[in-house]
């Protein structure tokens, strides 16, 4: 996702009036500006840091969810709206499958000395942000046995 697309989103909801989606892509394009600074670079904000905002956002997104209370529907409602529009933004992750031909494939030395630690650490390497780490570690732990 490119920065400059997530401003015109921005700018295209509040003249909508689309107040909930204003705010959403909001918190996205202050999160990429806040890891933009944070890694020393404030003009050009590259897609991948943008891709990293859009991530941790639904994380959180997520983790919000469920701790809300059930009692809370309007807050839970506002959550899931928002979790809508930041998986609009959010890059295709890969599946089990996917992560499991990805790790056979370019990694087929590592993964033959069984030692997870030392897969994990040269996987997550490369699939950082293209897969759910959770994902990754099911399919390490699947192909250890």
């Amino acid at each position: 996702m490119q920065f400059e697309q997530l401003q015109k989103d921005m700018i295209a909801a509040m003249k909508a009036h689309d107040k909930a989606r204003k705010d959403s892509i909001s918190v996205l394009v202050s999160a990429a500006k806040k890891i933009a600074i944070d890694t020393g670079c404030r003009d050009n904000i590259s897609e991948d840091i943008v891709n990293q905002a859009v991530l941790k956002e639904v994380k959180s997104v997520k983790e919000q969810i469920e701790t809300c209370p059930a009692e809370r529907t309007e807050l839970l409602e506002e959550y899931k709206a928002r979790l809508a529009v930041f998986e609009e933004y959010a890059p295709k992750m890969l599946d089990a499958a996917e992560v499991e031909s990805v790790l056979k494939e370019k990694f087929a030395e590592v993964l033959a000395s069984k030692n997870k630690g030392m897969i994990m650490k040269a996987v997550m390497a490369e699939l950082k942000g293209k897969a759910d780490g959770k994902v990754i570690n099911e399919v390490v732990a699947k192909l250890c046995q």
